[in-house]
């Protein structure tokens, strides 16, 4: 959601309003003569009467931010507006400072460089859901015989305000009106002419949804995803599982867990969200092994299955098993980078258990201190061979960087024991340095 959030953000922050600002007398008198038009039975008959009716709505949705373009600075936005602030206030949104300025009809909002990044209409000119009584309009134009290539792009015009708004609803914390604006956006989509539905906003609509726990609009959502082949990278699974267990179904959770683990083995909000369930209701993560192993059946030479296998053994502290597991995943792929990492990160676990055990010790035992201290340099060292395996073999600059980032701790912990190790974090403490450049 987040990457989704940014991405369009940046999108709509190009567009720019076209015509200055009417009264909202004026806007309600231009759709109360489009209305009147269509009321006409003749009149109600030609596509222009709706097309009409179409574009004073959607006029009058853009009215309130209709002389306002994002980008502009503080000194050019008061140029442009006709009326001064009635408050200033500073907001943090997204942990980003920005400074809010409260006009008659809209909240806008500058950045730390003074660009308007936002608007907020808070008073419409005219009353309803104005954006999906213009695409009902236009869709009615289509049904008499508008022509497509004239109506299809305002419909997606339509669409990309829908988004825009439940984006700044999201940004601004309000997760159920966002859900709203993005349920909007998924209605547009299926009235003719569009180009298909909008499964992105509806998942959209329903992660939000969530927020605010309604679970009965998730879950109606997520399953439209699901039966129209959208998942949203398995995420779809892992949202549906939420609202198994708001409804404190676990063996429903677990059922769509399993299926979305075997579709998307590498989701690891599944695999987590799963093996936690599993050991909440007392029962053995390892029954999740044989959902693997049907899935193997299928897709043998897929080693990231075996990728998984070990991450649920690394989890319940099955080490043996867990190496075992990553290292017949490399019978399988002996390039597959995150294999190489799981063996490393078995000897990372064993560390933290090492370091948990002599951190509890009695501060007068340093013998059993000195052979804890002796064991955890053994770990470290048995990591380092296998992170370097992974920065070796990986094309994934982000794989990359985090195997180089423990090589250099590593490397460092072990400075004292042997000259090669010092060496050795001077090497990848320039890696990992050239690569922040």
């Amino acid at each position: 959601m987040k990457k989704l959030v940014l991405a369009i953000a940046a999108l709509v922050c190009t567009l720019q309003l076209a015509y200055a600002q009417k009264s909202d007398a004026d806007m309600q008198k231009a759709v109360d003569k489009a209305l009147a038009t269509v009321q006409d039975a003749k009149k109600a008959e030609k596509p222009a009467s709706w097309i009409k009716l179409a574009e004073a709505y959607w006029k009058a949705y853009q009215n309130p931010t209709s002389n306002l373009t994002l980008g502009i600075d503080k000194q050019t936005f008061q140029m442009m507006s006709s009326e001064q602030p009635q408050a200033v206030s500073v907001v943090e949104i997204e942990g980003t400072p920005l400074e809010k300025w409260t006009l008659s009809r809209a909240d806008v909002y500058f950045n730390e460089s003074g660009l308007l990044v936002m608007a907020v209409v808070t008073h419409p000119s005219v009353p309803g859901d104005l954006l999906d009584l213009s695409a009902r309009a236009y869709t009615k134009a289509f049904e008499l015989g508008g022509k497509e290539r004239d109506i299809a792009p305002k419909m997606k015009a339509i669409g990309e305000a829908y988004v825009s708004d439940a984006l700044n609803a999201y940004r601004l914390g309000d997760m159920a009106k966002a859900s709203d604006l993005f349920l909007g956006a998924n209605a547009v989509s299926v009235l003719p002419p569009t180009e298909g539905e909008n499964f992105e906003a509806a998942y959209n609509s329903a992660f939000t949804a969530l927020q605010v726990k309604n679970y009965a609009r998730a879950e109606s959502l997520l399953n439209r995803c699901l039966e129209g082949g959208y998942h949203s990278d398995g995420n779809v699974y892992a949202n549906l599982a939420d609202c198994a267990l708001a409804k404190a179904d676990t063996t429903a959770a677990k059922k769509v867990l399993a299926t979305g683990l075997t579709a998307y083995p590498n989701n690891a909000v599944i695999l987590t969200n799963l093996i936690n369930l599993y050991l909440s209701t007392n029962e053995d993560p390892e029954k999740i092994v044989e959902l693997l192993d049907e899935a193997k059946k299928m897709l043998p030479d897929n080693a990231s299955l075996y990728f998984v296998e070990g991450n649920i053994y690394t989890k319940i502290k099955s080490y043996d098993k867990a190496i075992a597991a990553y290292q017949k995943g490399l019978e399988v792929d002996s390039k597959y980078d995150m294999c190489y990492y799981g063996i490393a990160n078995v000897s990372v676990e064993k560390a933290k258990d090492l370091e948990a055990e002599r951190e509890a010790l009695d501060i007068r035992n340093y013998k059993k201190y000195d052979e804890l201290t002796d064991k955890l340099n053994e770990v470290y060292a048995e990591a380092i061979p296998p992170f370097e395996q992974c920065y070796d073999v990986s094309s994934d600059e982000q794989v990359k960087s985090v195997a180089a980032t423990y090589l250099k701790q590593l490397n460092f912990m072990l400075r004292n024991k042997d000259p090669k190790f010092m060496e050795a974090y001077n090497k990848w403490d320039a890696i990992v340095k050239g690569a922040a450049q």
